[in-house]
């Protein structure tokens, strides 16, 4: 049986409610999408008053509390210890668990526990396109065999403070953009969890997370969280460029990162998916 458009619903839980969770309540609540609803956040201090979630909103702390919500999806925006705790409970409770934190498939036996979950109940792991906007012209180009893929991700100096740039460059002195890394996704994401999080998804696109590279940039005079893809193999050669504005709340993340769980949410019930 099909459904009509005004019978579609999205009951959504968000596990977080940090910088990126509230830009994408926000935008949700600008947009009103047609059938979704936040039925549910979870919070580690669910006790706490919060007068930034949506109205009627139930906080829960536990993976368990997620049965019995009628939930379809989870996006969890909340770091990479939350898709460790909260993950196999959302994937038996929801058809979609989105995942924002993917550095922590840096995790392979995390990363196969999932999958396993995952067809055990017939849900999914959906990945995002965060930052990069969208690598669907990268995935399809694994399908044929690639030779290499290189990922250079530049961000203001002040983006890279609290993270081990600072043991590498005097980030507070530096005056022309400056590499300080060059290594595999993995590597990258792994030990800058917050600001390459994102070189796991072009790393699942493509070549994976051991053979593909990761260069990271500290640039004085950027304004913007920039990323380039490239790669060539079988299909041709591609070259993707994006600057993205910084959230205003977390510098180290970006607005796409938001906008690209917006548009994943608002496809889910849409009659023309784009």
């Amino acid at each position: 049986m099909v459904m009509s458009a005004s019978e579609r619903r999205l009951n959504l839980c968000f596990i977080g409610w940090g910088a990126i969770a509230r830009r994408v309540g926000e935008l949700l609540a600008e947009r009103h999408p047609q059938g979704v609803n936040i039925v549910a956040v979870a919070l580690r201090d669910h006790h706490r008053d919060r007068d930034d979630l949506p109205a009627g909103v139930q906080l829960i702390s536990e993976p368990a509390e997620l049965a019995g919500l009628d939930l379809d999806m989870v996006i969890e925006a909340a770091g990479r210890d939350a898709v460790t705790m909260w993950g196999e409970a959302a994937l038996r409770c929801t058809a979609s668990f989105i995942v924002s934190s993917t550095s922590a498939f840096c995790d392979d036996a995390l990363l196969d526990r999932l999958v396993s979950v995952a067809k055990e109940t017939g849900s999914r792991i959906v990945i995002p396109s965060g930052a990069l906007g969208d690598l669907g012209a990268l995935a399809a180009a694994g399908i044929l065999p690639l030779e290499e893929v290189v990922h250079t991700i530049v961000k203001p100096s002040r983006a890279w403070r609290g993270t081990p740039a600072e043991t590498m460059l005097d980030l507070e002195t530096l005056s022309v953009a400056s590499p300080f890394f060059d290594g595999s996704a993995r590597e990258a994401a792994d030990r800058f969890p917050q600001n390459a999080n994102v070189a796991v998804i072009s790393a699942l696109s493509g070549m994976g997370l051991d053979r593909t590279r990761v260069v990271l940039v500290a640039d004085p005079a950027a304004h913007r969280n920039a990323h380039r893809v490239e790669a060539f193999g079988a299909f041709g050669r591609l070259d993707l460029t994006l600057e993205n504005e910084p959230l205003a709340t977390n510098p180290k993340s970006s607005e796409m990162t938001a906008l690209s769980l917006v548009r994943l949410v608002e496809n889910a019930v849409a009659p023309l998916v784009r």
